[in-house]
């Protein structure tokens, strides 16, 4: 996923710094480090949450809505 992430970002024009990535899984780890913000989902296993910059509310209660809104649309 971080490769993809990466990719993702070249095709856009912009670095992985300016990328923000959500993940709840251990598969998730390395992109939420390449992210310049890397959200864990607060039902994430821990390792993941541990890899996480910050840690926002679960799946279930629109998480990645609230981590948006809260760095985005500031």
């Amino acid at each position: 996923k971080d490769n993809g992430l990466k990719a993702l970002c070249e095709h856009l024009g912009f670095t992985l710094e300016n990328a923000m990535a959500f993940g709840d899984g251990t598969n998730d780890t390395c992109m939420l480090k390449a992210a310049g913000l890397g959200v864990a989902m607060s039902n994430a296993e821990e390792e993941v949450k541990a890899a996480a910059d910050m840690i926002t509310l679960s799946n279930n209660e629109a998480g990645v809505a609230h981590a948006i809104r809260r760095h985005v649309l500031k």
